[in-house]
């Protein structure tokens, strides 16, 4: 398609008469990876949250894959959402299920009632499909390992298999390296961008860290108190415009 896979336009949010995004405006194309910078209560998480529809927003349009959100609803608002998949910080696998068959998960709305009930009925087309969503990303050899067994970057890679494996072309991902080790971040941001670079997919990840987003992402979107105080490619964010955007968290700290 012409155009972006993700379009956002003034979208509005308030929790309790506090304002949490003001007029916030970014879009994300195939083959980007942009990054929210931020403070903590910034807007960064919330914004994704709302175009996922887990966080329902005051104002503003939401387009994916060029449909607007806002005109349709129901089955319609529900397969236009299957469009974008979220990865969480808190990865929500089932511990006690295989690698592979939390990936398969990520394929139980093209499943009947019936086969997505127990694993043991998936079909066998979407057990290949999910195993290549798992070579994808590294992960084949632990197909059939019980997820509760693997460390937290492979949890989080199975993740974004299981996002792989729901056909998404917008993968959003909010703070998906935030309670992993350093070796572990960089692999998985280094999967990230590749989903987008290689596969052509249109990913934007909420980091804490903007040196990870510096090495890895084409765009930074840097949010203050609800608004958009930048949206620049990386390469051009100096070092004077993360403290402003950080100054917050230092202030608290201190």
């Amino acid at each position: 398609m012409n155009g972006p896979l993700l379009e956002v336009t003034s979208l509005t949010k308030s929790f309790a008469g506090r304002k949490v995004l003001e007029g916030v405006d970014f879009s994300v194309a195939s083959g980007e990876l942009v990054a929210f910078l931020g403070a903590n209560g910034s807007g960064k998480s919330t914004t994704l949250r709302c175009v996922m529809g887990i966080t329902e927003a005051d104002g503003g349009t939401i387009k994916l894959g060029g449909q607007d959100l806002g005109q349709v609803q129901g089955k319609a608002l529900h397969l236009a959402r299957r469009k974008a998949a979220m990865i969480f910080q808190k990865i929500h696998l089932v511990p006690r299920r295989t690698a592979l068959e939390n990936v398969c998960t990520g394929a139980l709305a093209r499943m009947s009632t019936g086969r997505s009930l127990s694993p043991l009925f998936f079909p066998e087309d979407i057990l290949e499909e999910a195993m290549d969503c798992l070579d994808r990303v590294g992960l084949a050899d632990r197909a059939h390992d019980r997820a509760g067994r693997l460390s937290g970057g492979q949890q989080q890679r199975v993740a974004v298999a299981r996002a792989l494996c729901q056909r998404a072309d917008v993968v959003l991902a909010d703070e998906p390296v935030s309670a992993l080790d350093p070796h572990a971040a960089e692999q998985v941001m280094q999967l990230l961008a590749g989903l987008a670079h290689e596969h052509g997919l249109a990913v934007a990840a909420v980091l804490h860290q903007p040196d990870l987003a510096l090495r890895h992402a084409d765009r930074a979107i840097g949010l203050l108190n609800g608004r958009m105080v930048f949206d620049s490619p990386v390469d051009r964010i100096g070092a004077v415009a993360l403290d402003e955007l950080y100054a917050p968290d230092r202030r608290l700290a201190a």
